[in-house]
């Protein structure tokens, strides 16, 4: 979250700190669907944060119709439940997704000596669980991606934006056209990378295609909705674990050792391009903030001209750079 002008100073953080130095930390007014495990909605660093749905109270009744009864705080695709959060034995269960919640939206000025805050301290967090003990599917995801589809058009919520900090499986067209549902809606579909790098180098994806941030979103023709995330370290060095691609690979972002929620009310340290990805959703939603009425388009180009150039993603991403929130 550091920047050149913080105390202390990184020049290769995500410069949150100067953005919240002018008063720019976020606003519940705007959503984001965090397509990933679950979120421990009672986490003190989150629970500010998460969405309370009002078009669907608990009453077991499917009251706004989508298909979904009593879709609280989101949906559980995996268990096909409104159970977003399961807990279970420390550490298996929604760690993932709790944590990449607090690098989007963990909230300020909490009195625990652990606490952290995201890059909103204000914001509006959805779950999308699609991933379970045994990890996920592709038809979940598509579910999962249309859900959030189908809140902006049904109720109108300003949903700008998913994280997807998960990968693999092949090309699937049903989930690319769930994708693109989402672009035509304005919503990005921010992906990360990949971690392919047990070598220390990474995997090129412009070589070999890692899903879903290869896909190419045409949002009916007018723009990509999708934002593919490489991970830096706090040096400004391309993460070694971290997939790369000149043509496919957008930006940079902060991915080796970031603190952030867990489950069970913890704080843990993890890397992983799973970890750069929200830095950058958590851009989109910062600049929707303060920029009211801003298209997909238009928050797109903004991350894509934020970027820093930096030597490490020089000819490795289409920016060559780093994300900067700085003026958003």
């Amino acid at each position: 979250m550091y920047g050149d002008a913080t105390s202390p100073a990184n020049q290769f953080g995500s410069q949150a700190g100067e953005a919240w130095a002018a008063n720019h930390t976020g606003s519940k007014n705007v959503y984001v669907g965090v397509i990933d495990e679950g979120i421990q909605y009672t986490h003190p660093d989150l629970d500010a944060n998460v969405w309370v749905n009002p078009f669907d109270p608990a009453d077991g009744v499917d009251n706004d119709g989508n298909g979904y009864v009593d879709d609280i705080r989101g949906w559980d695709f995996a268990n096909n439940d409104n159970t977003i959060y399961d807990g279970g034995t420390r550490g298996s269960l929604d760690d993932h997704g709790t944590h990449v919640s607090g690098t989007i939206g963990a909230e300020a000025n909490n009195s625990s000596s652990e606490s952290v805050v995201g890059v909103n301290w204000n914001v509006t967090l959805i779950s999308g669980k699609f991933l379970g003990r045994n990890g996920g599917t592709t038809a979940n995801a598509i579910k999962a991606v249309d859900y959030f589809t189908d809140l902006k058009t049904r109720h109108g919520l300003n949903i700008v934006a998913t994280n997807n900090s998960w990968g693999g499986g092949g090309f699937s067209q049903a989930l690319l056209d769930a994708i693109n549902r989402g672009g035509a809606k304005n919503i990005l579909f921010i992906a990360a990378a990949g971690n392919g790098g047990s070598d220390g180098v990474g995997d090129d994806n412009d070589a070999t295609a890692s899903y879903p941030s290869n896909y190419q979103c045409t949002a009916n023709g007018t723009y990509d909705c999708v934002i593919a995330v490489a991970a830096i370290t706090k040096d400004g060095l391309k993460s070694g674990f971290s997939n790369f691609g000149a043509t496919t690979v957008d930006i940079g972002a902060p991915g080796s050792g970031v603190w952030s929620t867990t489950a069970f009310n913890t704080y843990s340290s993890y890397s992983g391009t799973s970890m750069a990805t929200p830095h950058v959703t958590g851009g989109a939603a910062l600049y929707a903030s303060t920029h009211a009425g801003a298209s997909a388009k238009q928050i797109r180009d903004a991350i894509m001209a934020s970027a820093v150039p930096t030597a490490s993603l020089n000819g490795k991403t289409v920016t060559g750079g780093r994300l900067n929130v700085s003026g958003f």
